[in-house]
């Protein structure tokens, strides 16, 4: 058995623990020893980021050979056409390469906390929200794929990552459960947000 820290980022906290800001950092939200993270979230994205106390448990979740399903929420600038959204679902080529098919959806505005501070919106131009699962583990690679169907990403949350996903977390807070070291990642968490038909 292993143990696993469930935690929701919030915006502008590095996923490590240590930096010249401790507020910038997850040794200001958390003070378990031996723990570490699996995987990473970017500084300006937020949601979900797993720690754990295992090393076999911490490869498993952060390397890409395993496939592990993420799903993102992302508020692009725009109304997202169906070409661009088809074009997601296909695989969009990237400066290091097309990416892997993703599972992309429109989906509602999820029932969010406020970002603290709020993106920047523009007057007379939309903003709209899909949901995607991807697979890969590229940098910043989400917003890379927006932007390469001309929808830049505004805001961008990790809702799950396998089986896990936010549950009820706010910003900061975290949950510490115990899990088998040795896991089957065969289904994506599909939870939280509606489809736009």
């Amino acid at each position: 058995m292993a143990d696993i820290i469930l935690f929701n980022k919030p915006f502008n906290v590095l996923s490590q623990f240590t930096h010249d800001v401790p507020e910038q950092a997850l040794a200001h939200y958390i003070q378990l020893p031996g723990f570490y993270a699996a995987g990473r979230l970017d500084k300006d994205s937020e949601g979900l980021l797993l720690l754990t106390s295992s090393g076999k448990l911490q490869h498993t979740i952060s390397h890409p050979k395993f496939k592990l399903p993420k799903t993102y929420w992302a508020q692009v600038e725009g109304d997202i056409s169906d070409k661009a959204i088809t074009d997601l679902q296909k695989g969009v080529i990237l400066k290091d390469g097309k990416t892997a098919p993703a599972k992309v959806r429109r989906i509602h505005e999820p029932d969010l906390w406020e970002r603290t501070p709020p993106i920047r919106e523009r007057k007379n131009i939309p903003t709209s929200w899909i949901e995607l699962v991807i697979t890969e583990g590229r940098n910043r690679q989400v917003r890379r794929m927006t932007a390469a169907v001309g929808y830049p990403t505004l805001r961008l949350i990790r809702s799950a990552i396998g089986p896990w996903t936010l549950e009820d977390l706010q910003p900061g807070e975290y949950h510490q459960l115990t899990v088998p070291e040795s896991m089957s990642f065969a289904r994506s968490p599909r939870r939280g947000s509606k489809t736009i038909r």
